[in-house]
């Protein structure tokens, strides 16, 4: 009888060490909740950051119904604040030396596109100034930034038909 609860000892034993086996092997299944977590946090932090990218020097645009310009990289911009200063790119600079800089950054030289942003308040006489000297410099390609009118004829609203 002693050899038999021996043996039952044993098996008992073994239907332990069974189940602690069961629960120590690996899972076969993938838990993605981590992953969405970091791609949603990703996607918040990307959301708030890319409308930060896209200004380099506050001003008010002057509001046209010209199509948007698209381009794959990142633009050479002289920008004309309203009370006259320059800014190459988001860098103040003095007029006299804006063609040297923009010819030292054109990747392409010449044929370079340059974009003149100018506040819709500034004397049209300094963006003339500006374009002028890059046009002397020897840049035929230079095109002004507007911002695109909300207005739809024929609808009242912002920027539509003024009662």
């Amino acid at each position: 009888m002693a050899a038999g609860l021996h043996g039952a000892n044993i098996e008992g034993r073994r239907r332990r060490g069974s189940r602690r086996r069961s629960r120590l092997a690996p899972m076969s299944e993938i838990n993605v909740t981590p992953f969405v977590d970091v791609m949603l946090v990703l996607l918040i932090v990307f959301m708030v950051a890319a409308p930060l990218l896209t200004v380099g020097v506050p001003i008010e645009l002057p509001k046209t119904k010209a199509k948007p310009i698209t381009g794959e990289k990142e633009p050479v911009t002289v920008t004309v604040k309203a009370d006259g200063t320059v800014f190459l790119m988001e860098t103040e600079i003095d007029p006299a030396t804006l063609a040297a800089k923009v010819r030292a950054i054109a990747s392409e030289g010449y044929d370079e596109r340059i974009y003149v942003r100018a506040d819709a308040k500034v004397d049209y006489g300094a963006v003339m100034k500006v374009m002028g000297a890059l046009s002397a410099a020897g840049f035929k390609r230079l095109a002004l930034i507007t911002a695109p009118d909300d207005a739809v004829p024929g609808r009242a609203g912002k920027g539509g038909r003024k009662k």
